[in-house]
């Protein structure tokens, strides 16, 4: 007679561990489903009608038909201990025709200075960045990374960016500062 609890195979007898079920019952049942939805729909309800998670701010420089380009500043909204980075982006707006397609490459030169609560400005490892970035124009142009900020830690930042070697008749450029901003409750959690 076998034992209760033992399994023969191969590898000789084993005992098996004894296995408790536990059910809910009916009531029981449904009340972790209506929780679960409740918070689920809490959360839902918190990500539609709470804080942005990006924030946006515009530049926009006229140029009018000028070839000879300027180093532009732009300086970012004040930024809190909940901004986590920095996007600086640009769309250059020629004035040409619409079916006009064109890709050039140019040299952009970008300086960070990071602005201190005091107001006083300190360079960012003090030198000029020279990057080539292509303009990619077919109707409209495309947007162009001008500068990512990962890691924050000024209150304010002032971005010089020039462009050189760009010989087209630009009527405008856009420039668009975006920021992540951490929730105030996930924030809590972390620090």
């Amino acid at each position: 007679m076998e034992q209760q609890g033992t399994l023969h195979g191969e590898g000789g007898t084993h005992r098996l561990a004894p296995m408790r079920l536990y059910t809910l019952s009916k009531r029981h049942f449904v009340l972790v489903f209506v929780v679960f939805f409740i918070c689920f729909g809490l959360t839902v309800f918190v990500g539609i009608k709470g804080p942005k998670v990006i924030q946006t701010s515009a530049a926009n420089f006229s140029l009018n038909n000028s070839k000879k380009l300027k180093p532009i500043q732009i300086r970012s909204n004040p930024l809190s201990t909940y901004n986590q980075q920095l996007w600086l982006t640009c769309v250059v707006e020629l004035d040409q025709s619409k079916e006009t397609s064109i890709q050039t490459s140019f040299l952009m030169t970008v300086k960070v200075d990071g602005v201190a609560q005091d107001g006083t400005t300190t360079y960012i490892h003090n030198k000029v960045h020279n990057r080539t970035r292509t303009l990619t124009c077919a109707g409209k142009c495309a947007e162009i990374i001008v500068a990512h900020l990962g890691y924050l830690n000024y209150t304010q930042y002032t971005v010089i960016v020039g462009f050189e070697h760009l010989k087209l008749p630009i009527k405008e450029m856009n420039f668009t500062v975006s920021g992540l901003v951490v929730c105030t409750c996930f924030h809590s959690l972390f620090f």
